[in-house]
């Protein structure tokens, strides 16, 4: 398995990562019903969506089949754990890595580290996180990908950071150095009761587009120098659980906090499934 790992991160290196992102934006967005429905059946159906969890319940109540991949959960899918202390999981997936953020060096893998200061692009918080607290969530072509709050914020910027478009299956994250930290992406900086929260939404392979609830589409167009937003003075305030953005394809999404935010934190590993709103942590 390491040996297959190895051989599918360094075909990576070599392919059109952009150009490929580009055609499935394309392909997601067919709006012809025969295809269109045909693509939902057979990727939802490889991919093993639990089709009882969606608000709608026929493919062809999908527009395309973005609409379906994005889809709306249906009213008490995800109870938010009722603990108001409680930090929440941002979203469905899988616990890639979590813990503490050691010496401003985050954990990616067993072997494999990366910076705050590279993720966040040098964002003046940065010093802030170090010594805190991160969790990072895989998200598979099955999950639910819209993402929300983890704890009430108020929005400060947004730093979208151009990159590659490696894979971000579990293989890939154990064989590319600094992956998360390479790959574009668009970090959230809040203000919250318990410090600085930075969500950080990464791109990888076939995603071909991030959103979030206040600007929209933020991936593609695909840059090549870093774009800061300043939103300090839109009053922006996203409650616990509320969505703030979306993954057009699969991903993953990395909570940071600083070290005097977090009391305690569940007992999760690498692999452990978890659902939005489960509780990750407590906050003080």
């Amino acid at each position: 398995m390491a040996l297959i790992d190895k051989l599918f991160a360094g075909l990576q290196y070599v392919l059109p990562h952009r150009l490929l992102s580009r055609l499935v934006h394309a392909f997601m967005r067919i709006r012809l019903a025969p295809v269109k429905n045909l693509q939902i059946a057979v990727v939802g159906g490889l991919a093993g969506v639990d089709w009882s969890e969606s608000k709608l319940q026929d493919a062809a109540d999908f527009a395309t089949f973005n609409d379906f991949f994005t889809r709306e959960l249906a009213p008490g899918a995800r109870p938010l754990d009722p603990d108001p202390k409680s930090l929440i999981s941002p979203s469905d997936g899988r616990i890639s890595q979590c813990g503490r953020i050691t010496n401003d060096r985050i954990i990616q893998a067993k072997g494999q580290h990366y910076s705050i200061r590279e993720l966040l692009a040098s964002d003046p918080d940065c010093a802030q996180f170090n010594n805190g607290f991160f969790h990072t969530v895989y998200l598979s072509p099955r999950d639910y990908h819209r993402v929300h709050m983890p704890v009430t914020g108020k929005l400060l910027r947004t730093i979208h950071v151009p990159g590659r478009l490696f894979s971000v299956s579990p293989g890939t994250v154990r064989s590319v150095p600094r992956l998360f930290a390479r790959n574009e992406r668009v970090a959230s900086l809040f203000e919250t009761p318990h410090g600085p929260m930075a969500l950080v939404l990464v791109g990888a392979m076939l995603v071909s587009s991030i959103e979030t609830v206040w600007a929209g589409a933020m991936t593609p167009p695909y840059g090549h120098k870093v774009t800061r937003g300043d939103w300090s003075r839109r009053d922006i305030v996203l409650q616990r659980g509320q969505e703030m953005g979306r993954f057009n394809m699969g991903s993953t999404v990395i909570i940071l906090l600083p070290p005097g935010a977090v009391s305690s934190l569940e007992e999760l590993g690498p692999d452990d499934i978890v659902l939005m709103g489960q509780r990750l942590g407590r906050l003080r």
